[in-house]
Protein backbone atom coordinates (compact mmCIF):
# COMPACT_ATOMS: atom_id res chain seq x y z
CA UNK A 1 0.00 0.00 0.00
CA UNK A 2 1.21 3.38 -0.76
CA UNK A 3 2.18 5.70 1.98
CA UNK A 4 2.89 9.52 2.38
CA UNK A 5 6.54 9.53 3.14
CA UNK A 6 7.14 7.29 -0.14
CA UNK A 7 5.28 9.57 -2.58
CA UNK A 8 7.02 12.54 -0.53
CA UNK A 9 10.23 11.04 -1.25
CA UNK A 10 9.61 10.30 -4.74
CA UNK A 11 8.18 13.58 -5.62
CA UNK A 12 10.65 15.45 -4.21
CA UNK A 13 13.75 13.04 -5.99
CA UNK A 14 12.13 14.96 -8.87
CA UNK A 15 11.52 18.07 -8.27
CA UNK A 16 14.90 18.66 -7.31
CA UNK A 17 16.57 18.23 -11.01
CA UNK A 18 14.36 21.43 -11.15
CA UNK A 19 15.40 23.58 -8.65
CA UNK A 20 17.94 26.33 -8.71
CA UNK A 21 19.80 27.73 -5.98
CA UNK A 22 17.78 30.75 -6.24
CA UNK A 23 14.51 29.07 -5.96
CA UNK A 24 13.75 25.48 -4.39
CA UNK A 25 11.05 23.62 -6.01
CA UNK A 26 8.98 22.09 -2.56
CA UNK A 27 6.24 19.03 -2.37
CA UNK A 28 3.61 20.26 -0.04
CA UNK A 29 0.34 18.66 1.16
CA UNK A 30 0.83 14.85 -0.16
CA UNK A 31 -2.76 12.94 0.69
CA UNK A 32 -2.69 9.17 -0.41
CA UNK A 33 -6.00 7.45 -0.39
CA UNK A 34 -5.75 3.63 -1.22
CA UNK A 35 -3.81 4.37 -4.88
CA UNK A 36 -5.20 8.25 -5.45
CA UNK A 37 -2.70 10.95 -4.51
CA UNK A 38 -2.72 14.86 -4.88
CA UNK A 39 -0.10 17.02 -4.24
CA UNK A 40 1.42 20.30 -3.82
CA UNK A 41 3.58 21.75 -6.11
CA UNK A 42 5.15 25.18 -4.95
CA UNK A 43 7.86 27.01 -6.93
CA UNK A 44 8.12 25.43 -10.31
CA UNK A 45 8.75 27.82 -13.39
CA UNK A 46 5.68 28.41 -16.16
CA UNK A 47 8.59 27.27 -18.39
CA UNK A 48 9.48 24.15 -16.62
CA UNK A 49 5.48 22.92 -15.57
CA UNK A 50 4.71 20.81 -18.29
CA UNK A 51 7.89 18.57 -18.52
CA UNK A 52 7.88 18.75 -14.37
CA UNK A 53 4.24 17.81 -14.28
CA UNK A 54 5.06 14.63 -17.01
CA UNK A 55 8.06 13.43 -15.46
CA UNK A 56 6.52 13.58 -11.85
CA UNK A 57 3.01 11.29 -13.54
CA UNK A 58 5.70 8.93 -15.06
CA UNK A 59 7.47 8.25 -11.25
CA UNK A 60 4.36 7.92 -9.35
CA UNK A 61 3.04 6.24 -11.81
CA UNK A 62 6.00 3.66 -11.22
CA UNK A 63 5.63 4.29 -7.52
CA UNK A 64 1.97 2.74 -7.72
CA UNK A 65 -0.21 5.40 -7.90
CA UNK A 66 -3.55 5.15 -10.00
CA UNK A 67 -4.53 8.66 -10.80
CA UNK A 68 -2.82 11.78 -9.86
CA UNK A 69 -3.54 15.39 -8.67
CA UNK A 70 -1.47 18.16 -8.70
CA UNK A 71 -2.20 22.35 -7.96
CA UNK A 72 0.98 24.62 -8.79
CA UNK A 73 1.29 27.71 -6.68
CA UNK A 74 4.40 30.17 -6.89
CA UNK A 75 7.59 30.53 -4.69
CA UNK A 76 9.81 32.89 -3.36
CA UNK A 77 13.27 32.50 -2.79
CA UNK A 78 13.62 31.85 0.69
CA UNK A 79 16.02 34.29 3.01
CA UNK A 80 18.66 31.76 2.64
CA UNK A 81 18.41 31.19 -0.91
CA UNK A 82 19.20 35.11 -1.30
CA UNK A 83 22.11 34.62 0.84
CA UNK A 84 23.52 31.85 -1.24
CA UNK A 85 22.46 33.19 -4.73
CA UNK A 86 26.08 34.20 -5.47
CA UNK A 87 26.70 30.61 -5.96
CA UNK A 88 25.56 30.71 -9.31
CA UNK A 89 26.54 34.20 -9.75
CA UNK A 90 30.08 35.20 -8.62
CA UNK A 91 31.78 38.40 -10.10
CA UNK A 92 31.21 39.37 -13.29
CA UNK A 93 29.53 36.22 -14.55
CA UNK A 94 27.14 33.50 -13.73
CA UNK A 95 27.46 29.68 -13.66
CA UNK A 96 24.29 27.94 -14.06
CA UNK A 97 23.34 24.55 -13.50
CA UNK A 98 22.37 22.81 -16.15
CA UNK A 99 21.75 19.46 -15.62
CA UNK A 100 18.04 19.42 -16.25
CA UNK A 101 18.19 21.32 -19.53
CA UNK A 102 20.86 19.33 -20.83
CA UNK A 103 18.72 15.66 -20.00
CA UNK A 104 15.42 17.91 -21.73
CA UNK A 105 17.83 18.37 -24.27
CA UNK A 106 18.88 14.63 -24.90
CA UNK A 107 15.02 14.02 -24.70
CA UNK A 108 16.12 11.59 -21.79
CA UNK A 109 13.34 13.68 -19.55
CA UNK A 110 15.49 15.16 -15.99
CA UNK A 111 17.74 12.95 -14.64
CA UNK A 112 17.08 10.74 -11.64
CA UNK A 113 19.38 11.44 -8.73
CA UNK A 114 22.16 13.56 -7.94
CA UNK A 115 24.84 10.97 -9.34
CA UNK A 116 23.17 10.57 -12.84
CA UNK A 117 24.46 11.70 -15.72
CA UNK A 118 27.95 12.87 -14.33
CA UNK A 119 29.58 9.79 -15.28
CA UNK A 120 31.43 11.76 -18.16
CA UNK A 121 32.30 14.19 -16.13
CA UNK A 122 36.31 14.57 -16.10
CA UNK A 123 36.91 13.90 -12.52
CA UNK A 124 34.40 11.83 -12.10
CA UNK A 125 34.59 9.34 -14.51
CA UNK A 126 36.58 5.90 -14.14
CA UNK A 127 39.82 6.51 -15.87
CA UNK A 128 40.61 10.58 -14.06
CA UNK A 129 42.94 9.36 -12.27
CA UNK A 130 42.18 11.31 -9.26
CA UNK A 131 41.83 9.69 -5.74
CA UNK A 132 38.90 10.71 -3.70
CA UNK A 133 39.20 11.05 -0.15
CA UNK A 134 35.86 11.60 1.90
CA UNK A 135 36.36 12.35 5.50
CA UNK A 136 33.60 11.17 7.79
CA UNK A 137 33.16 11.09 11.63
CA UNK A 138 30.22 10.21 13.43
CA UNK A 139 29.63 13.14 15.63
CA UNK A 140 30.65 17.04 15.27
CA UNK A 141 33.74 18.59 17.16
CA UNK A 142 36.05 16.16 17.16
CA UNK A 143 38.35 17.61 14.25
CA UNK A 144 37.74 16.22 10.99
CA UNK A 145 37.95 19.40 9.18
CA UNK A 146 40.63 19.88 10.56
CA UNK A 147 42.19 16.53 9.61
CA UNK A 148 40.63 17.54 6.06
CA UNK A 149 42.81 20.74 5.70
CA UNK A 150 46.00 19.52 7.34
CA UNK A 151 45.81 16.22 5.35
CA UNK A 152 45.60 18.29 2.03
CA UNK A 153 48.37 20.77 2.69
CA UNK A 154 50.77 17.86 3.48
CA UNK A 155 49.63 16.02 0.03
CA UNK A 156 50.57 19.25 -1.72
CA UNK A 157 53.76 19.79 0.35
CA UNK A 158 54.59 15.84 -0.90
CA UNK A 159 54.38 17.71 -4.49
CA UNK A 160 50.59 16.64 -5.33
CA UNK A 161 47.73 18.53 -7.21
CA UNK A 162 44.90 18.69 -4.60
CA UNK A 163 41.34 20.21 -4.11
CA UNK A 164 39.22 19.93 -1.35
CA UNK A 165 35.39 20.58 -1.20
CA UNK A 166 33.92 21.52 2.13
CA UNK A 167 30.90 19.44 1.51
CA UNK A 168 29.54 20.19 5.07
CA UNK A 169 26.91 22.54 3.67
CA UNK A 170 25.69 23.73 6.97
CA UNK A 171 28.65 23.77 9.07
CA UNK A 172 31.21 25.19 6.41
CA UNK A 173 34.23 25.79 7.73
CA UNK A 174 37.51 25.54 5.55
CA UNK A 175 38.06 28.99 4.26
CA UNK A 176 38.36 30.24 7.53
CA UNK A 177 40.43 27.14 8.97
CA UNK A 178 42.97 28.12 5.57
CA UNK A 179 43.00 31.82 6.11
CA UNK A 180 40.82 32.39 2.73
CA UNK A 181 39.18 35.78 2.56
CA UNK A 182 39.13 36.11 -1.33
CA UNK A 183 35.70 34.59 -3.27
CA UNK A 184 36.04 32.92 -6.50
CA UNK A 185 35.95 34.17 -9.82
CA UNK A 186 33.92 33.42 -13.04
CA UNK A 187 35.78 32.93 -16.02
CA UNK A 188 33.57 31.66 -19.41
CA UNK A 189 31.06 30.79 -16.81
CA UNK A 190 32.85 28.44 -14.88
CA UNK A 191 33.52 29.05 -11.08
CA UNK A 192 37.53 28.85 -10.19
CA UNK A 193 38.50 27.61 -6.94
CA UNK A 194 40.39 29.35 -4.45
CA UNK A 195 44.03 28.21 -4.15
CA UNK A 196 46.13 28.28 -1.22
CA UNK A 197 48.74 26.42 0.31
CA UNK A 198 48.77 24.64 -2.76
CA UNK A 199 45.29 23.73 -2.47
CA UNK A 200 42.07 23.97 -4.78
CA UNK A 201 38.98 24.90 -2.31
CA UNK A 202 35.53 25.15 -2.89
CA UNK A 203 33.32 25.73 -0.14
CA UNK A 204 29.45 27.14 0.69
CA UNK A 205 31.24 29.91 2.60
CA UNK A 206 32.55 31.41 -0.62
CA UNK A 207 28.88 32.19 -1.51
CA UNK A 208 27.00 33.63 1.73
CA UNK A 209 27.34 36.99 3.25
CA UNK A 210 27.90 38.02 6.91
CA UNK A 211 28.19 34.20 8.04
CA UNK A 212 24.06 33.46 7.36
CA UNK A 213 22.90 29.89 7.70
CA UNK A 214 22.12 27.69 5.28
CA UNK A 215 18.42 26.55 5.25
CA UNK A 216 17.71 23.80 2.89
CA UNK A 217 16.40 20.40 2.83
CA UNK A 218 18.17 17.55 2.05
CA UNK A 219 17.44 17.21 -2.06
CA UNK A 220 19.05 20.82 -2.36
CA UNK A 221 21.90 19.54 -0.63
CA UNK A 222 22.76 17.00 -3.01
CA UNK A 223 22.00 19.72 -5.66
CA UNK A 224 24.82 21.65 -4.44
CA UNK A 225 26.94 18.96 -3.92
CA UNK A 226 26.53 18.21 -7.70
CA UNK A 227 26.93 22.05 -8.73
CA UNK A 228 30.73 21.81 -6.70
CA UNK A 229 31.39 19.30 -9.88
CA UNK A 230 29.69 20.43 -12.42
CA UNK A 231 30.36 24.08 -12.66
CA UNK A 232 33.51 24.23 -10.73
CA UNK A 233 36.74 24.54 -13.16
CA UNK A 234 39.05 22.18 -11.13
CA UNK A 235 41.62 21.80 -13.52
CA UNK A 236 43.75 18.61 -13.43
CA UNK A 237 44.10 16.79 -9.83
CA UNK A 238 45.50 13.80 -7.90
CA UNK A 239 43.81 13.58 -4.87
CA UNK A 240 40.14 15.63 -4.27
CA UNK A 241 39.12 15.55 -0.79
CA UNK A 242 35.65 15.94 0.53
CA UNK A 243 34.97 17.06 4.45
CA UNK A 244 31.86 15.44 4.93
CA UNK A 245 29.15 16.60 7.13
CA UNK A 246 29.34 14.52 10.67
CA UNK A 247 26.77 11.61 10.72
CA UNK A 248 25.36 9.32 8.32
CA UNK A 249 22.83 11.75 6.22
CA UNK A 250 22.04 13.36 2.73
CA UNK A 251 25.31 14.25 1.89
CA UNK A 252 26.78 11.02 2.25
CA UNK A 253 24.76 9.59 0.56
CA UNK A 254 24.85 11.55 -2.62
CA UNK A 255 29.08 11.08 -1.94
CA UNK A 256 28.26 7.69 -2.86
CA UNK A 257 26.11 8.22 -5.85
CA UNK A 258 28.23 10.83 -6.82
CA UNK A 259 31.33 9.08 -6.20
CA UNK A 260 31.13 5.42 -5.82
CA UNK A 261 35.09 5.08 -6.36
CA UNK A 262 35.55 7.05 -3.39
CA UNK A 263 37.70 6.10 -0.40
CA UNK A 264 36.73 7.16 3.13
CA UNK A 265 39.33 8.42 6.49
CA UNK A 266 37.29 8.34 9.65
CA UNK A 267 38.36 11.09 12.34
CA UNK A 268 37.82 10.33 16.19
CA UNK A 269 38.50 10.93 19.40
CA UNK A 270 40.17 8.46 21.95
CA UNK A 271 36.76 8.95 23.97
CA UNK A 272 35.28 5.49 23.60
CA UNK A 273 31.83 7.28 22.90
CA UNK A 274 33.28 9.49 20.23
CA UNK A 275 34.55 6.23 19.20
CA UNK A 276 31.39 4.37 19.57
CA UNK A 277 29.22 7.03 17.21
CA UNK A 278 32.15 7.12 15.04
CA UNK A 279 32.04 3.56 13.81
CA UNK A 280 28.09 4.20 12.47
CA UNK A 281 30.05 6.42 9.86
CA UNK A 282 32.27 3.26 9.15
CA UNK A 283 29.14 1.28 9.08
CA UNK A 284 28.06 3.15 6.50
CA UNK A 285 31.03 3.73 4.37
CA UNK A 286 31.26 -0.46 4.36
CA UNK A 287 27.48 -0.37 2.95
CA UNK A 288 28.17 1.84 0.45
CA UNK A 289 31.09 0.14 -0.69
CA UNK A 290 33.68 3.18 -0.02
CA UNK A 291 36.82 1.37 1.27
CA UNK A 292 37.94 2.60 4.88
CA UNK A 293 41.79 3.45 4.01
CA UNK A 294 41.92 4.58 7.56
CA UNK A 295 41.74 6.06 11.11
CA UNK A 296 42.58 8.87 12.55
CA UNK A 297 42.41 9.52 16.53
CA UNK A 298 42.39 13.17 16.57
CA UNK A 299 43.28 15.00 20.32
CA UNK A 300 44.52 11.72 21.47
CA UNK A 301 46.55 13.25 24.50
CA UNK A 302 48.15 16.88 25.33
CA UNK A 303 52.06 17.34 26.03
CA UNK A 304 52.77 19.93 28.17
CA UNK A 305 55.71 22.19 27.56
CA UNK A 306 57.48 20.28 30.51
CA UNK A 307 57.22 17.58 28.32
CA UNK A 308 54.41 15.57 30.52
CA UNK A 309 51.75 13.11 28.41
CA UNK A 310 48.39 14.00 29.60
CA UNK A 311 45.41 11.25 28.14
CA UNK A 312 42.50 14.30 27.96
CA UNK A 313 39.83 12.41 26.68
CA UNK A 314 41.23 8.97 27.86
CA UNK A 315 42.85 6.05 25.75
CA UNK A 316 42.37 3.40 22.99
CA UNK A 317 39.36 5.04 21.12
CA UNK A 318 40.89 4.67 17.98
CA UNK A 319 42.84 1.50 18.01
CA UNK A 320 39.87 0.22 19.08
CA UNK A 321 37.73 1.66 16.07
CA UNK A 322 40.67 0.47 13.26
CA UNK A 323 40.02 -3.12 14.86
CA UNK A 324 35.97 -2.94 14.50
CA UNK A 325 36.12 -1.64 11.20
CA UNK A 326 39.11 -4.08 10.03
CA UNK A 327 41.12 -0.95 9.44
CA UNK A 328 44.53 0.79 10.39
CA UNK A 329 45.37 3.24 12.77
CA UNK A 330 46.60 5.80 10.59
CA UNK A 331 48.39 8.70 13.27
CA UNK A 332 47.53 9.65 16.71
CA UNK A 333 47.61 13.61 16.34
CA UNK A 334 48.14 15.75 20.15
CA UNK A 335 45.48 17.90 21.27
CA UNK A 336 46.92 21.81 20.40
CA UNK A 337 46.76 24.80 17.78
CA UNK A 338 49.07 26.09 15.72
CA UNK A 339 51.32 28.62 16.86
CA UNK A 340 50.61 31.16 13.77
CA UNK A 341 50.54 34.72 14.15
CA UNK A 342 47.64 36.74 12.25
CA UNK A 343 50.27 39.01 11.11
CA UNK A 344 52.01 36.01 9.01
CA UNK A 345 51.73 36.84 5.51
CA UNK A 346 50.23 33.15 4.73
CA UNK A 347 48.07 33.07 8.09
CA UNK A 348 45.86 30.31 8.33
CA UNK A 349 44.56 29.90 12.15
CA UNK A 350 44.02 25.63 11.55
CA UNK A 351 46.80 24.61 9.31
CA UNK A 352 50.01 23.58 10.83
CA UNK A 353 53.74 24.65 9.83
CA UNK A 354 55.45 21.30 8.11
CA UNK A 355 58.46 21.48 10.44
CA UNK A 356 56.28 21.72 13.82
CA UNK A 357 55.79 18.09 15.54
CA UNK A 358 51.67 18.09 14.16
CA UNK A 359 52.75 19.11 10.76
CA UNK A 360 55.36 16.16 10.48
CA UNK A 361 52.64 13.52 11.49
CA UNK A 362 50.13 15.19 9.15
CA UNK A 363 53.18 14.55 6.51
CA UNK A 364 53.06 10.73 7.50
CA UNK A 365 49.32 10.23 7.22
CA UNK A 366 49.94 11.84 3.68
CA UNK A 367 53.14 9.35 2.80
CA UNK A 368 50.33 6.42 4.47
CA UNK A 369 47.67 7.74 2.44
CA UNK A 370 50.16 7.89 -1.00
CA UNK A 371 51.29 4.24 -0.48
CA UNK A 372 47.73 2.89 -0.05
CA UNK A 373 46.08 5.05 -3.06
CA UNK A 374 49.24 4.68 -5.79
CA UNK A 375 50.82 1.60 -4.13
Amino acid sequence: MLSREEIQQTAESIAVQYSTIELSIAIRDVMVRERNVSLTIVGVKEGELSALEGALRQSLSEAGAETVHFRFRAGEPTASSQSASNASNVGSGTAKSSSAASAASAGQGPVRGHGAGMEAHPLLHAGSGVHFIAVASGKGGVGKSTVTVNLAVALARKGKRVGIIDADIYGFSVPDMMGIEDKPEVINERVIPIEKFGVRVMSMGFFVEDNAPIVWRGPMLGKMLRNFFAEIEWGELDYLLLDLPPGTGDVALDVHQLIPQSKEIIVTTPHATAAFVAARAGAMAIKTEHEIIGIVENMSYFASKSGEIEYVFGRGGGARLAESLHSELLAQIPLGAPDNLATEPDFAPSVYKAETETGQIYLQIADRVIAKCEG
